[in-house]
């Protein structure tokens, strides 16, 4: 399965538009699957809420590293396969977070660190495809007062150093990124090599 990557170095923000059908293809010329990743603030106006849940609260944050990932691959759209996806890619940011040696908790589509809540994620389908947008807070800053938040900015070791910082925010993006496609890629090979009677 072919995904293609894309890391905009432009500060912009994330208002729930972006999980529209073929935003990637209209304001970026790309085309196919893909992941569209970029560091800004969110602010979800009410007409583009996708969680019934959500309706009335507000979404927000100062600071986030955000991720809209759109699959083309099944038709049509699949909005379980979409949910599944999003807990692996849910999963694959705890791993790593893990690696760093940050202890995480996963709680559905969320992730949270000393209870504190870390993420925000929602899956959606259109006629035509299938899309996340995942987005991880890196100050805690700007976010609704009702909710105990934390950026990956804030979080310390034992030693009260930053774990996260400018030098390496990028190379952890790419690494989440790189490792849902591989897992991807990997299910796809399984598929693949299974013989099926």
């Amino acid at each position: 399965m072919e995904i293609k990557y894309k890391h905009l170095d432009n500060n912009f923000e994330y208002d729930g538009s972006q999980i529209d059908p073929s935003w990637a293809f209209r304001k970026l010329q790309l085309k196919g699957s893909s992941v569209i990743s970029w560091i800004g603030s969110m602010n979800i106006k009410s007409d583009n809420l996708k969680d019934f849940e959500d309706v009335g609260l507000e979404i927000k944050s100062e600071s986030m590293i955000h991720f809209i990932i759109e699959h083309f691959d099944t038709q049509p759209a699949n909005l379980r396969l979409i949910y599944h996806r999003q807990r692996i890619l849910v999963m694959i940011l705890k791993e790593l977070l893990s690696d760093y040696g940050i202890i995480s908790k996963r709680e559905g589509d969320d992730i949270y660190i000393d209870s504190k809540k870390l993420t925000v994620s929602i899956a959606t389908t259109s006629i035509s495809s299938m899309k996340i947008h995942f987005g991880i807070n890196i100050y805690s800053k700007g976010t609704p007062d009702d909710v105990e938040t934390i950026g990956l900015f804030e979080i310390c070791n034992g030693e009260n150093s930053e774990i996260f910082t400018e030098n390496n925010i990028l190379d952890f993006i790419a690494n989440v990124v790189n490792s849902y496609i591989n897992e991807l890629n990997s299910i796809e090979l399984d598929i693949s090599k299974t013989n099926v009677f």
